[in-house]
């Protein structure tokens, strides 16, 4: 590896001093035209590259955002993460993502690692219990904000009505003459996963169908296949009638195996998944499913943060998007 060039070399190149050499890297209005251009003169022949996070850190304040996901395979959390970025460079500033992978070790470890680089913020989807962690991070100077959760009394947050998103699916599965519904769950210590489960049963309950829980060991395809499999493999009078998946990888998941057991979906089975991925309506039948506004979650929360971290009213807002259930041909009625 070769001798990185310092500010030193580059002020012996140019013939001047540090602080012109900083002057000119920093606040170049301050400088004339003749040095500034010797200054970057010797920054190309040498190859200098400042080191910005010291200079950030220097003046108490940094242009990166932390972003933390539940998991980053499944296209809703893609999604997100790709309107937070957007709107973060429209405001000066840069996102460093993070995967959870749906596990908390993995979570405190970019947690303790975005409180180290000292970033100006972060963005959260939570897995495990992580207010009081926030709460240090703000009392060091840096803001947060909860994606896709509701937050606190005094941590914001930007969501879905995520209850409302079940009992939609309930209410439409019930109206469509379904009462053996299996909700294909993920970890229920997600709050997503439990509220749209809450909605489901409050719809159920008020339909007289029944719920029953059926727990993927992921919220992914593979997962949403076996599921599929074991309902696709008892009696057609043990079957659901109806399948609602936490999330559309699970969805998929499920109608493949449905088809490939023999079972005619909708006709014998509905289903019906969460988020509305672009793959929902590109399935062999296509996928009913809750929208979220994705990119609209992660440019929110990124104008939430911003504005704590320049000084705004710190914590306390609560922004929660309405879903809308979205009828394709794996529970349309008659289909």
């Amino acid at each position: 590896m070769g001798i990185v060039a310092t500010v030193r070399d580059v002020a012996l190149r140019a013939g001047v001093s540090i602080g012109t050499v900083s002057n000119a890297l920093n606040r170049p209005e301050l400088v004339n035209e003749a040095t500034a251009a010797k200054v970057m003169d010797a920054v190309r022949e040498l190859g200098f590259v400042r080191n910005e996070v010291a200079r950030q850190l220097r003046q108490g304040q940094s242009r990166a955002i932390g972003m933390i996901l539940l998991d980053l395979r499944n296209p809703f959390f893609a999604s997100l993460a790709l309107g937070a970025e957007d709107r973060a460079r429209e405001l000066g500033h840069a996102v460093v993502l993070g995967n959870s992978d749906l596990k908390g070790d993995r979570e405190a470890a970019y947690l303790d690692l975005f409180e180290e680089q000292r970033l100006r913020g972060v963005l959260i989807s939570p897995f495990g219990g992580v207010e009081d962690r926030l709460r240090r991070l703000r009392e060091r100077g840096a803001a947060a904000v909860i994606v896709d959760s509701t937050g606190t009394a005094d941590v914001s947050s930007v969501s879905v009505d995520d209850v409302t998103g079940g009992r939609l699916v309930g209410q439409h599965l019930v109206n469509t003459k379904r009462c053996r519904i299996a909700y294909v769950s993920g970890p229920l210590r997600v709050r997503q996963v439990q509220d749209r489960l809450t909605g489901l049963q409050e719809a159920a309950q008020q339909g007289d169908a029944t719920v029953e829980i059926v727990m993927a060991g992921a919220m992914n395809i593979a997962e949403g296949r076996r599921c599929g499999q074991a309902l696709a493999g008892r009696p057609a009078g043990r079957r659901p009638d109806a399948v609602f998946a936490a999330n559309d990888l699970l969805a998929l998941g499920v109608l493949q195996a449905l088809m490939a057991g023999g079972v005619r979906v909708p006709a014998e089975v509905a289903v019906v998944g969460y988020d509305d991925i672009e793959f929902a309506s590109a399935a062999v039948v296509p996928l009913s499913s809750v929208r979220q506004p994705a990119a609209g979650i992660g440019a929110t929360a990124v104008d939430i943060l911003i504005e704590e971290a320049e000084g705004g009213e710190p914590g306390g807002r609560h922004t929660v998007f309405e879903p809308e259930l979205v009828v394709r041909e794996s529970s349309a009625q008659g289909a």
